[in-house]
């Protein structure tokens, strides 16, 4: 063998290697973290996809588990991945997706109408129990600051998934993509089963 040719054998293996290494990490790394959180929420009045005035306060204290995420409409990175959860969890729901209430609020309330966020829900074929909300920004900003999910400028968003089990009123903040046999989980146990 060349000595050309055991150098590039030598660089391919401590490529394989390092490949290897790095992906044993990321077996190791959880796909999000969840811990409990205290949230004080806004009483403010927010706008659905339908127009429709809501009272963000009342919507959150329900009788069945709540699912809060950030978005926006035009994301193409960490949205679409949010989003696919919940599509997927009300799919997996069936005629029970009653049993739970997903909201989306934008974060970019100045190009997210109610005809943007229809257009969005639509392309997720969401159902009834999932509204995704917009507002003025300073109450869009209230919302974002009372969950510690505030960011200045939407591209540096995070992939936070909040739910509130409706028994004890606590909330579980998730960091990071739960997939939705994990959103099924949380949805379990916010049930109390």
């Amino acid at each position: 063998m060349s000595g050309a040719r055991r150098t590039i054998v030598r660089a391919c293996t401590v490529v394989v290697a390092m490949m290897m290494s790095v992906s044993a990490l990321a077996a190791d790394k959880p796909r999000f973290t969840s811990t409990e959180v205290e949230i004080d929420i806004p009483d403010v009045t927010l706008i659905n996809q339908k127009g429709d005035e809501v009272g963000f306060r009342e919507m959150l204290l329900g009788e069945q588990p709540v699912y809060v995420e950030f978005i926006f409409a035009t994301c193409t990175t960490i949205c679409p991945v949010l989003s696919a959860g919940f599509a997927s969890m009300q799919r997996k729901l069936g005629d029970d997706r009653d049993q739970v209430r997903l909201i989306s609020i934008t974060i970019d309330p100045e190009h997210d109408g109610p005809e943007e966020l229809k257009s969005y829900l639509d392309r997720y074929g969401a159902k009834s129990g999932w509204d995704f909300l917009t507002g003025t920004r300073e109450d869009i900003d209230l919302v974002e600051k009372a969950f510690d999910a505030y960011v200045a400028d939407k591209m540096s968003h995070q992939p936070l998934t909040f739910i509130r089990s409706p028994g004890t009123g606590q909330w579980v903040r998730l960091y990071g993509f739960a997939g939705s046999a994990d959103l099924m989980e949380e949805l379990r146990k916010a049930s109390g089963e």
